[in-house]
């Protein structure tokens, strides 16, 4: 069938953390392992629940800061560099602009509560036609009816669709609910495959 439409995850696809260094600094100093900083925001108990909008980012951020026993001063920094090595991925962006005609392009994301304020200030994003979050829809990432959500709020079959995301699981689950998937290991590789799916 006709794809009529690109889904894209957003962190580690749309935007990328390129360096690790002001991340690599918080984990030397609190003797987490490479990469465990990312590890220790994003997979504990709180971020889960602020992935389908029953917890705020505030509430994330203070489970970190009391896991590492930072002041609130400290924490304020740690929340700073945390993002700091992150940035849009614009050759990416810039191919789906040059197809956005043809390709209705979105977005979707798990994604805490505060996120469509993150998301509205990114001009690269004004050229998605819809973006759809997590925390505001109450579902994540892998689970079926997130992808099938997707679907109704873009008005396409499932068939029209291709999805891609760096998570395995999550490009797994949009296949199985019928979607083309392609799982984003780098830019390059993903343009390739894209290619060979819509030309």
């Amino acid at each position: 069938m006709q794809i009529k439409a690109l889904i894209f995850d957003f962190g580690g696809v749309l935007m990328r953390t390129v360096d690790q260094t002001p991340r690599r600094h918080w984990e030397i100093r609190y003797g987490l392992p490479r990469l465990g900083l990312a590890k220790l925001v994003f997979d504990n108990p709180v971020a889960m629940q602020a992935t389908i909008g029953d917890a705020q980012s505030s509430d994330v951020w203070n489970y970190v800061g009391l896991e590492l026993g930072l002041s609130n001063s400290e924490l304020t920094d740690l929340k700073s560099d945390f993002w700091k090595g992150d940035t849009i991925n614009i050759e990416l962006i810039d191919y789906i602009r040059t197809h956005s005609v043809t390709y209705r392009p979105c977005i979707l994301s798990n994604a805490w509560p505060d996120a469509r304020n993150l998301f509205d200030s990114i001009m690269e994003l004004k050229i998605f036609e819809e973006i759809i979050i997590s925390a505001e829809v109450g579902i994540a990432k892998p689970d079926s009816s997130i992808f099938l959500h997707a679907c109704n709020q873009i008005g396409l079959a499932a068939s029209n669709i291709v999805f891609v995301d760096d998570m395995v699981e999550n490009v797994n689950a949009a296949i199985d609910v019928g979607m083309y998937g392609i799982l984003f290991e780098n830019t390059e590789q993903t343009l390739t495959d894209l290619h060979k799916i819509v030309g």
